[in-house]
């Protein structure tokens, strides 16, 4: 079997993903795992699915010609697995172009792994200001601590908030 992961983006509209997973059915394939959005007026997204050896090829070519939708598909690599402490980031802070990036490089900077990460915007409740907002799924490594990583988020800027929260959920 090959496992193939699929990104795809659109123009949103209905059955875009029901024209994706009659493809890997028709070649005999079983959808597995996806995540998938809506956003700036596209749908896109990431998919997981199994297909024979044989009818990779095929697949290939035919989820290239889907109408409305452009389909990557890339042989998956070998999962090794999640390592370190499971831990729920929940930032809140005055948008401001470059927050992104500063929190990334500050987990990036102490080894810290990011499982998942969802972000967006919405209005300050007082004010006329955005607030941005993201709650991420990280690993911390044995060398960095709960209160290490908070400091060091907190020490990007005075007026982000930071939430952290152990989720054992996450341990297999």
């Amino acid at each position: 079997m090959a496992q193939l992961l699929l990104t795809l983006i659109g123009d949103d509209r209905e059955g875009l993903v029901a024209s994706l997973s009659q493809a890997v059915l028709a070649h005999g394939g079983n959808w597995q795992e996806s995540q998938m959005a809506r956003l700036g007026g596209k749908f896109a997204g990431i998919a997981l699915v199994d297909l024979p050896d044989a009818k990779a090829h095929a697949f290939t070519a035919a989820v290239g010609a889907l109408d409305g939708l452009d389909v990557t598909v890339t042989p998956a690599g070998e999962d090794v697995g999640a390592v370190g402490l499971p831990v729920t980031l929940h930032l809140v802070g005055n948008d401001h172009t470059g927050i992104v990036s500063e929190v990334t490089t500050a987990l990036a900077s102490r080894a810290i792994s990011i499982d998942e990460m969802h972000t967006f915007t919405r209005p300050a409740p007082m004010g006329d200001t955005m607030l941005f907002e993201a709650v991420a799924q990280v690993r911390l490594p044995k060398s960095v601590e709960l209160e290490g990583l908070r400091d060091a988020l907190e020490s990007i800027a005075d007026e982000l908030m930071v939430d952290l929260e152990v989720d054992e959920t996450l341990e297999d």
